[in-house]
């Protein structure tokens, strides 16, 4: 599924669990725009028409027992071992999931562009809280309990690659994703382009 010219899906990582990860969990027969994939079916370059697209970063679902399994015929995805805490902006005390990379290698071991950010639910947000903070409002029942962790939702992207409006100038890229370094590469372009040369 892709989005019609104009619109952008650019969800914050709080986004992603509380009104996507969340509702997967809690409401399983909820209508979603983000499908249900196995990653070791697809190669990164064949998620386009398949995951839901917003730029250059897909989307999907993953079973998170299925997808123990990270391997592709040509490939496999490899964790670097960086987690984030996703904490709550309305409440600093609270931490709604985590975050994992992945880079995606060629067989042989040839390291990709491809990033994978694998987004995981707080069990303790489940048990205790709505996603307001309030009293929740969606109890969920023993079986939902024990397999809170079936689910993740994740997002992938190609590093080093521009976005259609990145290439037409736009401000807006809607969907590139840059590591910090890139940033920071990016940044010292920037300064080296508004400094004029001595007289």
């Amino acid at each position: 599924m892709n989005l019609p010219p104009g619109f952008c899906f650019s969800p914050t990582d709080e986004e992603l669990i509380l009104h996507f990860l969340y509702n997967k969990i809690s409401l399983p027969f909820h209508p979603n725009i983000i499908p249900e994939l196995d990653p070791s079916h697809l190669h990164p370059w064949q998620l386009n028409g398949k995951a839901f697209s917003s730029g250059n970063q897909y989307y999907f679902f993953s079973n998170n027992k299925v997808k123990q399994n990270r391997s592709t015929g040509n490939g496999y995805w490899k964790e670097i071992g960086l987690s984030e805490p996703i904490i709550s902006s309305a409440d600093a005390n609270k931490k709604l999931g985590i975050k994992k990379y992945f880079v995606f290698y060629l067989s042989e071991g040839t390291e990709t562009n491809w990033i994978m950010q694998e987004y995981h639910i707080s069990s303790s947000m489940l048990h205790n809280n709505s996603p307001n903070g309030t009293t929740a409002h969606r109890r969920l029942k023993p079986d939902q309990n024990r397999s809170n962790n079936k689910w993740v939702v994740c997002r992938v992207y190609e590093k080093n690659k521009k976005s259609q409006s990145e290439e037409g100038g736009d401000e807006d890229d809607c969907g590139s994703e840059l590591s910090y370094l890139d940033e920071v590469y990016l940044s010292l372009d920037d300064d080296l382009e508004v400094i004029s040369p001595p007289n």
